[in-house]
């Protein structure tokens, strides 16, 4: 094989993979195009900035205080000492001091406050994939419409093949004398008809596929085939697709692993701020100790009895316990209970709707299934009466207006099928996106 072959299967290859579209590849397009899923990024740049934050109250704190002040009275001695005179403090008094402030213990703040952080990072991308999630149903909807409408089209088209087939072997009729003009009429009737709903068919398709192209955010080229997916091969092990899913309790649903939807990290995601939030509550109550220095430069300065400006220090460890934090403290610790049944309330509702969702779609599933096997026995019957028609058309026995009605019938029995077929698979797409398999 020489350069220029490998070359021509390289340049080649591409094109055939882009010539194929898969109902797992539109939904992973989807998701990359969706403006929101910038999100992701942002979520995480708020986080660490949140976290490092709350890591930062370990870090030294300095505080520059000035003041300038006059009073109406000072400090005085009440009695005379002879032989001394003991000058009393000015009523003008300045001070500048610099403080530092080095934290030993913060009752757990800073741990809880990186908690929270983290636990508010976690919960917003889970509300976030929620919203991604949806996109998939969004996509199932035109990927499936559209695939219903391909095998409509090709139903169209061997149809039109059908109805040019007897168009030319009723014009041989007439040419014999056999037929009149107006079964030619009949039959050019009918061609009309199928090129006219074809025009629909293509339109409609052209539609889809230009919805489905901003969600993916490609151009789908006329020549993109829509890979159909086997239902025969779909895995239906934990959505209980062959058996009725009778009204259990809530839970089992979730124990058995037969729902795996994004809402339940959401649901607890939201559980695990909660618990942050009164890891918090609870830090604020706890004592403080910090190191502290001080260094400044007054009038007076720590002396008293010296009126003069000079330099001072102070150096020690410092205790502070908020109790202010009790009063509000009950009803806060309330509020988020309260607020952690509300979101079991609300986890219930959704695997109540969700479990219901399940039985429905099961049962459709079933029924769809039962469905075709009828459909396949109706179109093998439908084929035989055509082509007993057609061989009494050809005897004289039978007009061409009842070969034409059996013609519809059949074609009728087959749209029935790919309507079916196209009905089970978004189905099963439907069970598997309500149970997140």
């Amino acid at each position: 094989m020489n350069w220029f072959s490998l070359f021509g299967m390289a340049t080649l290859f591409p094109a055939l993979l882009h010539a194929q579209l898969s109902i797992e590849r539109c939904q992973e397009l989807a998701r990359a195009n969706y403006p929101i899923i910038q999100r992701y990024a942002l979520i995480e740049q708020t986080a660490a900035y949140n976290v490092s934050n709350a890591g930062k109250g370990y870090l030294p704190q300095i505080l520059l205080y000035a003041k300038a002040s006059y009073q109406s009275d000072v400090t005085s001695l009440p009695f005379q000492i002879p032989g001394i005179e003991i000058s009393g403090l000015p009523k003008d008094q300045y001070a500048a001091t610099f403080d530092i402030s080095q934290a030993l213990w913060d009752g757990g703040f800073a741990r809880a406050q990186k908690g929270s952080a983290l636990a508010t990072k976690t919960l917003e991308q889970e509300q976030l994939n929620v919203e991604l999630y949806a996109l998939e149903k969004r996509v199932n909807q035109l990927f499936f419409g559209t695939l219903l409408i391909e095998s409509q089209l090709e139903l169209n088209r061997l149809l039109q093949e059908d109805l040019q087939r007897h168009y030319r072997m009723i014009e041989a009729f007439v040419i014999n004398g056999i037929a009149n003009p107006t079964d030619l009429d009949a039959v050019s009737v009918e061609q009309l008809r199928a090129q006219q709903f074809f025009q629909q068919l293509l339109s409609s398709k052209n539609a889809y596929i230009q919805m489905l192209s901003f969600m993916i955010g490609q151009r789908i080229e006329e020549t993109t085939s829509f890979v159909k997916p086997n239902h025969s091969h779909l895995p239906p092990s934990k959505t209980l697709i062959h058996s009725s899913l009778p009204l259990s309790p809530l839970n089992t649903i979730v124990s058995q692993n037969i729902v795996n939807r994004p809402e339940l990290s959401m649901f607890e995601a939201q559980k695990q701020l909660f618990s942050s939030q009164k890891q918090t509550i609870s830090s604020t109550l706890m004592p403080r100790f910090h190191l502290f220095v001080q260094g400044g430069y007054g009038k007076p300065g720590l002396n008293m009895l010296n009126g003069n400006f000079s330099p001072f220090y102070i150096g020690g460890i410092r205790l502070t316990w908020n109790f202010g934090a009790l009063y509000t403290r009950k009803n806060d610790l309330q509020k988020l209970n309260l607020a952690q049944l509300t979101t079991q309330t609300l986890l219930e509702t959704f695997l109540y709707h969700t479990q219901i969702e399940i039985t429905q779609q099961s049962a459709l599933i079933q029924q769809l299934q039962k469905t075709m096997e009828y459909d396949t026995a109706i179109i093998s019957l439908r084929e035989n009466i055509r082509l007993s028609a057609e061989a009494k058309v050809a005897n004289g026995t039978l007009s061409f207006t009842e070969l034409m009605r059996e013609l519809n019938a059949e074609t009728i029995a087959k749209q029935e099928r790919i309507t079916h077929e196209i009905e089970l698979l978004t189905a099963i797409y439907d069970l598997k996106f309500t149970t997140g398999q």
